[in-house]
């Protein structure tokens, strides 16, 4: 209900059929937007035109942001898993070395050891690779999970000695 009476959050029309309606700041708060947010994005679209001029107008084209995606698809995995952990005030420090050590099982499987096995042209080759691959990881994880959670040994050593273990293994690997 209305009273009346235009309050600091309402403009009021001049005219017979005057109506308040909502001022610019009041629309504002009521999508309860983030305002943190809003900065994050603007300084990101500063940063994107910057880029645009500064690489001569090639940066902002469909290509590059199709190849920018791609490229950071990984990335955007592994830190999305990292919410969960970083949540629970843990930290894994060997997120990377995992991933190159799956990366590098999968290249293997897929490059020398199931076209030993099924033969080169296999359709299957990739998707068997995949998800030995995801097991693999998994079982990483869990590997050093159970250290921390039953071992108690804190995430911060195991994940540092994971870390070095698993680029070892996957130097060797190559």
């Amino acid at each position: 209900m209305t009273d009346g009476s235009a309050g600091p959050e309402t403009i009021e029309t001049s005219g017979e059929h005057a109506e308040k309606t909502p001022g610019l700041v009041a629309a504002f708060r009521s999508m309860e937007v983030d305002t943190r947010l809003i900065g994050m994005l603007g300084a990101l679209a500063v940063i994107w035109i910057s880029f645009h001029f500064w690489s001569g107008g090639t940066f902002l084209t469909p290509r590059n942001l199709w190849n920018l995606s791609v490229q950071t698809a990984a990335v955007a995995i592994m830190a999305t898993g990292m919410v969960l952990i970083i949540v629970s005030r843990h930290i894994n420090l060997s997120v990377g070395s995992m991933l190159a050590v799956v990366g590098m099982l999968m290249a293997l499987l897929q490059a020398e050891i199931l076209p030993d096995l099924l033969g080169f042209d296999h359709p299957l080759t990739w998707i068997i690779a995949l998800i030995i691959g995801i097991a693999f990881g998994a079982a990483l994880g869990a590997f050093q999970g159970a250290i921390i959670a039953y071992v108690g040994v804190p995430s911060f050593i195991v994940t540092l000695g994971g870390l070095l273990v698993w680029r070892g293994v996957a130097w060797w690997m190559a």
